[in-house]
């Protein structure tokens, strides 16, 4: 059997491809910035149903019914904090047409878009009120599909800033997190002649623990049908909110360090706003086995010396900034301050060290490459090496232009244009870590597994 996926807020496909390589089918995809959804579907050409534009979707409120907001002097969430989005006739449509391809949908997957509640992304959103913010709102359009196409589970991954937010400076701290909690946990869905729910397990999770070479904290929730058997969970603490559904590491005991990660893809002969275009080594011996898959092709080839490489373009830094990380590069090994010159208002950069500190990564990789140095030579990562922190195969393609402007990453929400740039770094920096994707979707194939085998056992009694 086909073990389906819905995809939204899908990005460039970093949850996808994870549960992809757990043995998961994508078979509809919502993303709404257009370089992003081609590099989705670039690198799924093998996957022809997908191709097809029905089932591809844009702007996820296409599949939804709000009401109109009213002008009357109310702010959006004094209108909206109550309210759930209904589904569209095309959403409808949608549905109907998957579950006669496959029947019932196994997953619906999603990472509504969090800059209004992240760290950085708060900071440009300037001036507004979270609640004034549409796109803080679009958890509720994920929970309407998930409960049109009444899948068997579902995944929902944010940013850690989500559970401390408020609505308003005067609202309560995490009030828009127990908003989204209750609203995956009140969700009910029509299955045959039955009315049910789901068992929700949520947690905290950090990217390292799952063997990915960056700290990154996000947020899960996963959500089991009601007639889907789940394994008896005993948590050793009490305090455990995963219910079983939600795994504690992954396939690795540790992640790689950057020498490991990256020390294939080091090219001596390098220049600034150049690139390299094969590779010019191979995994050291004992390399270890992320690097060796991040090598491999789906095809089970492996790249060699002298293969293509692809996306390894160095920035055309300034003398004074390739001067500033070479100080930063000495410090980061001899300590010391950096000289006055050589100092900025810019966020604070730091050196990527060649072997992680004793807790493990220690960074977060995000949209700005340019916080961060290299450890061997003086400047930024780029985007294949941005990739590999995320745990991208290097088959993996970006569409796009490769980086731009921070304010065009943002939008201007004062002026009420909400479409952002999204540049390859971008869209590698707001991706879900593929191998964090790999480990929840491992984890959940038995559990959908086993119940589908009940399923039809049943049917056929």
């Amino acid at each position: 059997m086909v073990l389906s996926v819905v995809d939204l807020f899908a990005g460039c496909g970093g949850l996808g491809l994870g549960m992809e390589q757990a043995g998961f089918t994508s078979v509809f995809v919502n993303e709404l910035h257009d370089d992003a959804r081609r590099t989705y579907l670039m690198n799924r050409r093998n996957n022809r149903w997908l191709q097809d534009e029905r089932n591809q979707s844009s702007d996820i409120r296409d599949l939804t019914v709000w009401p109109e907001p009213r002008v009357n002097g109310s702010g959006l969430h004094e209108q909206w904090k109550d309210v759930r989005p209904g589904p569209s006739d095309l959403l409808l449509n949608h549905v109907a047409r998957i579950r006669e391809a496959f029947g019932d949908v196994t997953l619906v997957t999603g990472g509504p878009p969090c800059q209004g509640f992240s760290g950085i992304g708060h900071r440009r959103t300037f001036a507004l009120e979270k609640g004034e913010i549409p796109s803080n709102y679009l958890f509720r359009d994920m929970i309407t599909v998930v409960g049109a196409f009444a899948p068997k589970a579902f995944v929902f991954e944010n940013v850690r800033g989500l559970l401390s937010a408020r609505w308003t400076p005067l609202g309560r701290k995490g009030e828009i997190w127990d908003d989204v909690l209750a609203g995956f946990r009140d969700l009910r869905v029509r299955v045959g002649d039955s009315d049910m729910g789901y068992r929700v397990g949520y947690r905290l999770v950090k990217a390292k623990d799952y063997g990915v070479p960056q700290n990154r904290p996000r947020v899960i929730i996963v959500g089991v049908r009601d007639d889907v058997a789940v394994p008896d969970h005993h948590p050793a603490d009490p305090s455990d909110t995963t219910c079983g559904l939600i795994p504690l590491s992954g396939r690795f005991a540790r992640p790689p360090h950057p020498e490991e990660l990256w020390g294939d893809l080091l090219d001596p002969h390098w220049e600034l706003g150049g690139t390299s275009t094969e590779y010019n080594g191979v995994p050291a011996q004992g390399a270890h086995p992320l690097v060796k898959e991040l090598r491999r092709r789906p095809d089970g080839v492996t790249f060699l010396q002298h293969h293509e490489l692809t996306d390894q373009v160095y920035s055309k830094h300034s003398e004074r900034v390739r001067e500033r990380f070479a100080a930063l590069r000495s410090l980061s090994n001899n300590g010391g301050e950096l000289p006055e010159n050589l100092r900025t208002k810019k966020f604070a950069q730091r050196v990527i060290p060649a072997h992680w500190p004793a807790g493990g990564p220690s960074i977060t990789a995000t949209s700005l490459p340019d916080d961060y140095v290299h450890y061997e030579q003086d400047r930024a990562p780029t985007v294949r090496e941005w990739a590999r922190l995320q745990t991208f195969p290097d088959w993996y393609q970006f569409t796009g232009s490769r980086t731009t402007g921070g304010r065009r990453r943002a939008g201007d929400p004062e002026a009420g244009d909400w479409t952002r740039d999204l540049p390859k770094f971008t869209q590698i920096g707001n991706a879900v870590p593929v191998e964090l994707a790999r480990a929840l979707g491992e984890h959940l194939r038995p559990i959908l597994l086993d119940s589908s085998v009940l399923a039809d056992a049943g049917s056929k009694g």
